[in-house]
């Protein structure tokens, strides 16, 4: 059962996907073909979040980082399997079955002589040196695959060589290009593999194994075995927490990398790791290591949702661990950085005196919080005079009655004064014209 947790994880363009399928499906004559995969270290233009396996009852989210310095989501269900093609483009429905194998036996001949554009881009090739048991026995993804890998630069100098090499189909935990690749290999198939940096190591490289930046890959890969993940609800808890610290680590290669939304992917399934049900005995301890491994796994998404702007998600991830941990101070700061960058600097300001009271001696805290107590009072001020613009100046306004009011009384007194005077005068005539 797949379960749904954060919408706003993106999804591989099924348009492409459908594309490579029906294109492989094709060329071997098979009623059935996978092509859609998972982006791992290079920094590809699609991006796709892992499906999990149908009988591990995970799904892949992308739309969540650790404990990095603080200075620094769900698909639906896909049908991978396709129509039969035999009876496509109006052939007869009744062969023979000498007929079909001779038509497979070519197909299978020109597969091998032919490179497979495996994204229609170039960038990525698969081409069939030892046919294999079969287009049906081509793993899933979800499933706990092995092969055998030779790495080497296009110059020929040997990368690394693993005999025998594990991982879970679809889930990000390798290269990109084996991801994608692999999934169209049936058992036992040996094939060689033309990968663009961006579907390598990408434009860092890496140091272990030493990859030149930017550099181009070949890949010789032969497919070993393909078995479905064990049931999570009946897996030992020592076993699940190893589990999830794995997927966990390897988002944190995805974050160092700065492929958050890889990294996403990472802490996701690690999560649905640590959340799915127990249906066998568990100790107390066990639990407590259940709950941190949650919690880290959150804050790690939290981190890398906010390197992609996902607010509402970070928020979520954040309020999530402070339901277990309120007294977490990375969820804390995250959560007043989320509360800031959605313009809520009240609420933000209050969040990070909390978890400033709890680390007080935390540098990063203390400067977030003055820059944003700065905009806050900026805010503040803009507010002010937009409302003063809008409703008037009552200062001015006064003063202006005021002056309007003094100069009444000025006028009035004058005025009074001149009367009194012309009074004055009359009354002097009258009295020297009656002397006279």
């Amino acid at each position: 059962m797949t379960v749904n947790l954060y919408p706003e994880v993106a999804q591989i363009d099924l348009v492409l996907l459908s594309k490579l399928l029906l294109r492989s499906s094709v060329r071997v004559s098979s009623p059935t073909a996978m092509a859609d995969g998972e982006l791992v270290n290079g920094s590809a233009d699609n991006q796709e979040v892992a499906s999990s396996a149908k009988k591990s009852g995970r799904a892949s989210l992308l739309d969540s980082g650790e404990d990095f310095t603080m200075l620094d989501d769900v698909e639906d269900d896909v049908d991978d399997d396709l129509p039969p093609l035999e009876d496509a483009g109006g052939g007869k429905k009744k062969d023979s079955s000498a007929k079909d194998a001779t038509k497979a036996d070519q197909t299978l001949s020109v597969e091998q002589d032919e490179w497979l554009d495996v994204l229609g881009n170039g960038q990525l090739r698969k081409k069939v040196v030892e046919a294999g048991a079969g287009p049906d026995s081509r793993p899933q993804r979800g499933q706990n695959v092995t092969i055998h890998l030779k790495t080497t630069l296009t110059d020929g100098t040997v990368v690394e060589e693993l005999p025998n090499l594990s991982f879970t189909l679809g889930d990000g935990d390798v290269l990109q290009a084996l991801d994608l690749t692999v999934q169209l290999m049936e058992m036992g198939e040996k094939a060689l593999i033309e990968a663009g940096a961006k579907y390598a190591y990408g434009a860092l490289g890496s140091s272990t194994p030493a990859v030149p930046p930017d550099a181009d890959l070949i890949l010789e890969v032969q497919l070993l075995s393909a078995d479905d993940a064990p049931e999570l609800e009946l897996m030992p808890p020592s076993e699940r927490i190893s589990l999830a610290n794995r997927k966990r680590e390897r988002g944190n290669v995805h974050y160092q990398r700065a492929d958050y939304a890889f990294a996403i992917n990472s802490y996701g399934i690690a999560l649905q790791i640590t959340e799915a049900t127990f249906r066998v005995d568990i100790s107390q301890q066990e639990e407590e290591e259940i709950l941190d491994m949650k919690v880290k796994c959150l804050n790690n998404m939290a981190a890398a949702q906010l390197k992609l702007d996902h607010y509402e998600a970070a928020l979520r991830s954040c309020v999530s661990v402070l339901a277990h941990q309120p007294d977490n101070v990375k969820a804390l700061f995250r959560k007043g950085k989320v509360l800031a960058l959605q313009g809520e600097y009240a609420e933000a300001i209050k969040t990070l005196k909390r978890a400033l009271k709890l680390e007080p001696s935390n540098k990063t805290i203390h400067a977030e919080l003055s820059k944003l107590v700065k905009k806050h009072s900026e805010q503040k001020g803009a507010e002010q005079a937009m409302y003063k613009k809008m409703l008037g100046n009552p200062t001015n306004t006064s003063v202006q009655k005021h002056r309007a009011k003094s100069s009444w009384s000025l006028s009035w007194k004058w005025l009074f004064g001149a009367t009194a005077v012309a009074i004055g005068g009359v009354a002097l005539s009258v009295v020297i014209a009656a002397r006279n």
